[in-house]
């Protein structure tokens, strides 16, 4: 994932948790808030201890923001985004993980039709 699409510091996922919205499914949380100044997304990936170790952590990491790169055109500009896992994605393939992914996009209103994407 690129640089600009990073969601680094802790004051900025501070932000987002405090004044962003939410949406969910059984196995990710999606928190987001709008940020006009910007013309592209960011991305922060939240895993939690619980799920496993750090090799599990660390592939359900990598899979979430190759899941978000490869549909990035499909994603708004000038959104704060944290991605944070649940128990069932410790256990979930790429195919699958990628499914949940985009349905909790699409639950916050924040995954661009095809038609939209030309325009």
């Amino acid at each position: 994932m690129e640089k600009k699409n990073r969601l680094t510091k802790r004051e900025y996922f501070d932000k987002v948790y405090r004044y962003g919205k939410s949406a969910a499914n059984h196995q990710f949380v999606l928190y987001y808030m709008v940020q006009p100044k910007q013309e592209s997304f960011r991305l922060g990936v939240s895993v939690s201890k619980k799920l496993g170790n750090a090799v599990v952590r660390n592939r359900i990491r990598r899979l979430l923001k190759e899941i978000v790169r490869l549909n990035a055109e499909r994603l708004p500009g000038g959104y704060d985004l944290i991605l944070i896992a649940r128990k069932p994605a410790a256990e979930m393939s790429y195919q699958e993980m990628e499914k949940s992914v985009l349905h909790v996009l699409k639950r916050a209103s924040l995954l661009l039709r095809k038609e939209e994407m030309k325009s």
